[in-house]
Formats: C-alpha cells, sequence, structure tokens
C-alpha cells in the first residue's frame, strides 16, 4: 500500500493534528508515460511555506486540495523509470508529499531535480536544498550584499536563516541574527559567525538595534514579518534594502495582523522592500548549488538538521516548525 497524510480540512488559525488524515491507497502501478519516473520518498523536508499552501486563496502556488496527499519536499529513490535522466536506483528530490510512493517528472510538471553522486539525502534537503538555494538567491541576487554592509536577518536560527548569516559574512558583510532563545543565539554567533545576536524572547529587538547598528542597517533579510519587521524599518540606513522571504509571525493568524507602523520611514529613507521566492531563480540553481558544495567542502559553511523518524510522526513533526522545537532544518526518515 502507499501510507499517505492527506490534508483532511483546512486550517483556521493554529495549524493542528486534526488538519491531517491517515489513509492508504495503492501503490501507483508502474506503467509509466515516456518521461515518467516513478520514486519511493525516504526522507521529508519541512518549511514553513506549507502551512500557506493549505489556505484556500490565490498564492504562488496554487493551494492543496482536500483530499490530497499533503504538498511538501521529499528526497526520494527512483524504483522504476521511463526517463533516461533518471534511472532506476537514483536519487531525486522535489515536491513529493507526504506519502511513500508517486509519479513524478509528468508533462507540464516541475521537472525534479537529480541528487549527485555522493550527496546524502539529508544533505540534499538540507544544507544543499531548497532552503539554502533560497537563501543564496535572496541574499545575493535580490538583496545584492556587498561587503561592508551591515546586514540583519530574523529567523536566523532556522533553516534559511542560518544560511542567510552564513553567505552574507562570506560576502564580507557585518551581521546581526535575531533568533528566539538562548541556544539559537549561542549558535549564531559560535557556530555561524554573526558579529552579534538578539533574543527577541528576552530583549528588546528594537533598543538592541540602536546599540548594534548606530549607522543603520543596510540590507535587512526577513522571514518573520509583524513586529521585528517593523523594528527593522526603524533602524534601516538610507537607501537600505530589506528582503521579504517569509511571514511565520503571521502564518497562523485568523485574522491578517495590521501591518508595520511606520511605513512612512520608507519614503524618507528611500528605501526599498521586495518579496521574492525561490521559483523566480531556477535559472540560478546550479550556479548557487555549486557555491554552496564547494563552501560545504572548504568547510566554510555550518549546518544542523533535526531529523524525526516515522510515518505516523510526520504531522507532529511539521507543528514543530510553529513552536520553535525543531532545531536546524526540520527533516524526517520515513520507515520501510
Amino acid at each position: 500500500m502507499n501510507r499517505q497524510w492527506v490534508l483532511a480540512r483546512r486550517p483556521v488559525g493554529q495549524v493542528g493534528l486534526g488538519d491531517f488524515a491517515r489513509t492508504d491507497a495503492e501503490i501507483p502501478v508502474p506503467d509509466l508515460l515516456k518521461g515518467e519516473i516513478l520514486v519511493r520518498n525516504r526522507i521529508l523536508g519541512f518549511d514553513p511555506a506549507q502551512r500557506g499552501w493549505m489556505d484556500q486563496g490565490a498564492g504562488y502556488m496554487a493551494p492543496m486540495a482536500l483530499g490530497e496527499p499533503v504538498r511538501g519536499s521529499a528526497c526520494a529513490e527512483v524504483i522504476a523509470s521511463q526517463n533516461p535522466a533518471y534511472p532506476v536506483g537514483s536519487f531525486v528530490r522535489g515536491l513529493f508529499g507526504w506519502q511513500d510512493y508517486a509519479v513524478v517528472a509528468k508533462a507540464g510538471e516541475t521537472a525534479p531535480i537529480s541528487v549527485p553522486e555522493g550527496v546524502q539525502p539529508e544533505e540534499a534537503l538540507g544544507v544543499l536544498g531548497a532552503a539554502s538555494l533560497t537563501a543564496w538567491a535572496g541574499i545575493k541576487t535580490v538583496g545584492r550584499v556587498k561587503s561592508g554592509d551591515c546586514v540583519l536577518v530574523s529567523g536566523a536560527g532556522g533553516a534559511v536563516g542560518s544560511m542567510v548569516v552564513q553567505i552574507a559574512r562570506l560576502n564580507g558583510a557585518r551581521v546581526i541574527g535575531i533568533a528566539g532563545g538562548a541556544k539559537k543565539c549561542r549558535w549564531l554567533t559560535q557556530d555561524y559567525g554573526t558579529d552579534a545576536a538578539i533574543d527577541y524572547r528576552t530583549e528588546n529587538v528594537s533598543a538592541r538595534l540602536a546599540e548594534l547598528a548606530p549607522e543603520g542597517i543596510d540590507l535587512f533579510f526577513d522571514n518573520v514579518g509583524g513586529d521585528i519587521l517593523e523594528a527593522a524599518i526603524a533602524h534601516m540606513a538610507l537607501h537600505g534594502r530589506i528582503v521579504l522571504c517569509g511571514s511565520i509571525s503571521s502564518y497562523n493568524d485568523e485574522q491578517p495582523a495590521p501591518g508595520p507602523r511606520n511605513l512612512s520611514r520608507m519614503i524618507s529613507y528611500r528605501l526599498q522592500m521586495q518579496g521574492f521566492i525561490l521559483l523566480d531563480h531556477l535559472d540560478q540553481v546550479p550556479q548557487a548549488s555549486a557555491e554552496l558544495r564547494n563552501w560545504l567542502s572548504a568547510g566554510q559553511i555550518r549546518y544542523r538538521t533535526d531529523i524525526q523518524h516515522g510515518f505516523d510522526a510526520i504531522p507532529a513533526t511539521f507543528l514543530r516548525l510553529f513552536t520553535g522545537a525543531n532545531q536546524g532544518k526540520q527533516l524526517l526518515t520515513i520507515d520501510t
């Protein structure tokens, strides 16, 4: 059987276990069309953006369908193939969903990404996966980081943020990270090389920014939104750039929270603010992947993965993203 976790109902406010249902379906018959492959998922990755895909309404991706496997990233083994680019026994990654098996590489769909020889599945979804590629595109292409910049990163202890701070540092920037809790702040300064860290749970973010960036922030990479975005706007330097990658502070809100109250500063300080998603920068994936692999081989970047285990633990593992329980990129290995 093909075990599946499906979206049972659209979450209202805080996502919970009751929004998902466990079901079994038949394994897709490997009577594949030309170009298609049948894969077996081995490890799943979890991202806050999945919460937004569960809502009904317009977005950069179509909403998940009720009763269908929850959309999510996976690294999978090819077990049948009608596509010479994906031989049996090779590994690929893509949005294969919360299930054991999937038919992918269908006509009109985004092609799965081959996992290079020597790259482990947890690396393919972690340090070399979509979160790191997002960090690369956001800080280099959208943010245009340069040597000497004062860079601020919110959600800096997470999968995207922890890579952003390191890429900014490798490009000669002075980096300040914001994270929740003393442990994650220690990671930022001791492991990821930030010049300073702010614990938003125990410190006044605005007051600390005044101390740490008296001449203003040149580039703010935001994964959080809400009050932290407002505080950052208040401390931006003239002609500063703001990159909007995520807004996890509001993903579970039943009603939209009020926006930053100081947007007039965007005018007086001639600030630029731009949202982005990785899908707009897929042409840069080869370059980004090569640079990330070089940095990893040279020991210039560090990373953490939080690996849970077992098919039945999938929904609870996803919820860890919204309590801060995850200790690095959240992954789960599927038992066989």
